[in-house]
């Protein structure tokens, strides 16, 4: 925003889940559909007086508000004042497959060696049920569509929150700059963080990350 403009431009907010008891484990939830904890409750209404600050300092509402259809994305929209917010199948988490619920020690220790999900992808144990995951570009294919849905609204000038998942949102964010979605391993995410993409100098732009809703 210039000196000489009166409305801010716009932004597309990004909010982890608050804290689970797998999250806070380190097990690795997709599909697996886990509560908040007590603590995470508070973590997304904290989130929620976060947000509504920034939009007051904005000036406005966000125009569209979207969540995962996971009840711990759906759960942190509602106790962070957007119980309204309208799911979006893409915006649920990785799905993990063969490795959902473990954690990286654990995978690390069957495969005998360090396992990295963004290097090495999930379909690294034997599928139960014969359920494989997805691949991380079946996910940045994904985090593609959302962004495209809620470009038009970004470029009408409009401001966007997403309610997602950790690896869904560090996938989105670097497809979001245009990079290899395997950028995302460097893009840390704790529970009920909050993201700002924005745009500068005409490029898409990463103007907030990991910030806590708590500090």
């Amino acid at each position: 925003m210039t000196a000489t403009d009166t409305v801010p431009d716009p932004q597309l907010v990004l909010v982890r889940h608050g804290e689970t008891e797998w999250s806070a484990s380190g097990r690795h939830t997709g599909r697996s559909d886990i509560p908040l904890t007590v603590a995470g409750e508070q973590q997304a209404v904290a989130a929620g007086v976060w947000l509504q600050r920034w939009a007051d300092r904005r000036g406005r509402r966000p125009a569209v508000v979207l969540s995962s259809p996971r009840q711990r994305a759906r759960r942190t929209a509602d106790l962070a004042g957007f119980p309204d917010a309208e799911t979006d199948d893409d915006l649920a988490e990785w799905d993990y497959g063969p490795v959902d619920g473990r954690t990286a020690v654990d995978v690390s220790e069957q495969l005998g060696h360090e396992w990295l999900i963004f290097r090495d992808g999930v379909n690294v144990l034997a599928a139960a049920n014969g359920h494989r995951g997805e691949e991380l570009t079946d996910v940045a294919d994904r985090a593609g569509r959302v962004l495209r849905r809620v470009e038009p609204t970004l470029q009408g000038g409009e401001d966007v929150v997403l309610f997602a998942h950790g690896h869904l949102l560090r996938v989105l964010a670097t497809v979001w700059l245009g990079v290899n979605p395997g950028l995302g391993a460097r893009l840390e995410l704790g529970t009920a963080a909050i993201c700002l993409l924005g745009y500068g100098h005409g490029l898409r732009t990463i103007e907030g990350w990991n910030l806590s809703a708590q500090d």
